[in-house]
């Protein structure tokens, strides 16, 4: 058996074979990431129906952090040793079931023992689904774009979602939310013995791998994560507290910049079947700075609107890229790959928000984005240190 290295990646498919080829995986992973979207979306009203503490209420937000970061590089470990292709299906299900029954139950222990189960279903689905997708997408940035902004999409809706339906009956209401959980578990399940046939005539994938580069690649996600959670958590308090903006449009501006995050993202994967991954992780950064500082510079009603947008669009545009780019670093470990990516990563990342937050209790919201404009040049400064990786086939 011999290794053939090759330096470009495959011919760009047709987009709407893409699409084909990666719609259920996309839509599973929005499926997946809804339950993710509905803890923070359901707190308030555990607080006005249980008569819980904001101490008691952030537990269940570390709850499902706990459960949805730190197992996955382990079941990426599993996933890469075992097939385990029922993995996703069983996430996904777990997760939905969890947060469904979360506002059964009327202990706290419960609350949170299931809160933390659904985390766990989040992180059973991720790495397991991450290995799965790109053998759906092989060598296509944009494939591997569709998978990733399937989950932006998941967390966007969680509360559009989750919000009418909590007003209306409760915090019961999370039951709701576990057909969707259970449709997707069959639909995974069924597609199985496809996906297996898809995949079969494909060479694996070979080569040694790269600690070292995913190492870097890991940092850049790390430091995009700390940038995407602190404009996420602050940007709505940023327009009621600074530029004086009612709530319904300080919810329009955390609207525009997720939705610009999901264009972003898929607009990262074209970008980089075109010029390369790691230019583009390079690209990310480096729009990123003059938009982010025209941004915090930006007073008034529609341009902040605007600029909002055009930052979640070159915040996300590496998003895909590294989780794809992980992979090619590490090709013997993909389901390691993409739990780190996708969920350690991520995670670290998220946990910079009570820094941010004590940076706004003492100098103000304006404060915090004027410290989020360092972020893009460090972005910028790792993609630099990122080596083009070598993509292997294994023939015989």
């Amino acid at each position: 058996m011999q290794h053939l290295p090759t330096a470009r990646a495959e011919p760009t498919q047709p987009a709407a074979g893409i699409w084909k080829r990666m719609r259920l995986w996309g839509i599973a992973h929005a499926v997946d990431d809804l339950y993710q979207g509905l803890v923070p979306a359901a707190l308030p009203y555990f607080v006005l129906d249980r008569g819980y503490s904001y101490l008691a209420a952030s537990g269940l937000t570390l709850a499902a952090t706990l459960g949805s970061s730190l197992p996955q590089p382990i079941f990426g470990l599993a996933v890469d040793r075992f097939r385990l292709g029922w993995l996703p299906a069983g996430g996904i299900a777990v997760a939905g079931i969890g947060l469904g029954l979360s506002g059964l139950v009327t202990g706290y222990p419960a609350v949170w023992t299931l809160i933390l189960l659904s985390g766990l279903g989040v992180a059973m689905f991720h790495p397991a689904a991450g290995k799965a997708a790109r053998e759906a997408a092989g060598e296509s940035t944009s494939g591997m774009s569709i998978f990733a902004a399937g989950g932006s999409v998941g967390f966007f809706l969680a509360p559009v979602l989750a919000t009418p339906a909590l007003m209306a009956w409760g915090v019961g209401a999370t039951a709701l939310f576990m057909p969707p959980a259970v449709l997707m578990a069959f639909l995974l399940l069924r597609n199985r013995r496809r996906h297996s046939e898809m995949i079969a005539d494909a060479p694996p994938r070979a080569g040694a791998d790269r600690w070292g580069p995913f190492a870097v690649l890991t940092a850049v996600e790390v430091v995009r994560s700390v940038m995407f959670f602190g404009i996420n958590t602050f940007i709505a308090l940023y327009w009621i507290g600074y530029l004086n903006g009612s709530k319904v449009m300080a919810g329009v501006a955390l609207a525009c910049f997720l939705v610009g995050g999901v264009s972003g993202t898929l607009l990262g994967g074209r970008i980089a079947d075109r010029i390369g991954s790691v230019r583009t992780v390079q690209l990310g950064g480096a729009v990123a700075i003059p938009l982010l500082l025209a941004f915090r510079m930006t007073s008034g009603t529609v341009a902040p609107l605007i600029f909002a947008v055009l930052v979640g669009v070159a915040v996300n545009i590496p998003f895909a890229v590294l989780v794809k780019l992980g992979q090619d670093y590490l090709p013997t470990r993909p389901g390691t790959a993409a739990g780190v990516t996708l969920g350690l990563g991520v995670s670290i990342g998220g946990l910079s928000a009570p820094v941010l937050g004590a940076i706004a209790d003492h100098y103000g919201t304006q404060a915090v984005f004027t410290a989020l404009c360092v972020v893009p040049p460090l972005v910028l400064l790792l993609g630099l240190l990122l080596p083009e990786p070598r993509i292997e086939r294994a023939t015989a």
